[in-house]
């Protein structure tokens, strides 16, 4: 018996090092997302005059990934103003980007409650999953189920982060918003 006992333990030592490696690049994944979304972003498409604030926010130490995020301006001939929590976490090989409205208007990233939510706000959230693509990573959101959480996705949307912009598509309609990062003003 005691000569089996060896090779389980040296061989579950080999599957947890070959594990570790994988794990630690879903992190990195959720880590290289963060950093690619954190910023101002705004529209750079025709009748896109939104402005995207998102920041890193330590809400909970579980969730190491959570950003705030922050739209305001005008789309067409709608005044836009939302906020809400982006919260990202390792998935597999991909991230999952999960988006929680705040329907108070008051809440911002420094508000102590950036982290809470009301029953509403947590029933209206929705989340899908982004994977490596090219330089950045692409998905698509679940359609209805995000409609509440970000007004207007009554179906399915495809996004694209790469390093200095986001892509939102309609794939039924081609509709686009592309978003464009603001350089900081170097002083």
């Amino acid at each position: 018996m005691k000569s089996f006992q060896k090779p389980i333990a040296i061989l579950a030592a080999v599957f947890l090092a070959a594990a570790l490696p994988r794990a630690a690049s879903a992190a990195n994944n959720a880590l290289e997302l963060m950093t690619m979304l954190s910023g101002t972003f705004v529209g750079s498409t025709p009748n896109n005059n939104l402005r995207l604030d998102i920041q890193s926010v330590t809400n909970d130490p579980l969730h190491q990934f959570d950003l705030f995020l922050s739209v305001s301006g005008k789309f067409e001939t709608t005044n836009v103003r939302q906020n809400g929590l982006i919260r990202l976490e390792p998935q597999g090989r991909g991230v999952y980007f999960g988006y929680v409205p705040h329907f108070d208007p008051t809440i911002t990233a420094l508000s102590s409650n950036a982290g809470k939510f009301t029953e509403a706000e947590a029933n209206a959230a929705c989340g899908f999953i982004l994977n490596a693509k090219g330089d950045g990573f692409a998905g698509e959101t679940l359609g209805s189920q995000c409609a509440i959480a970000m007004r207007g996705a009554i179906h399915k949307w495809n996004i694209e982060v790469e390093p200095g912009s986001i892509l939102l598509q309609d794939p039924k309609t081609g509709e686009t918003l592309r978003f464009k990062r603001v350089e900081k003003e170097k002083s």
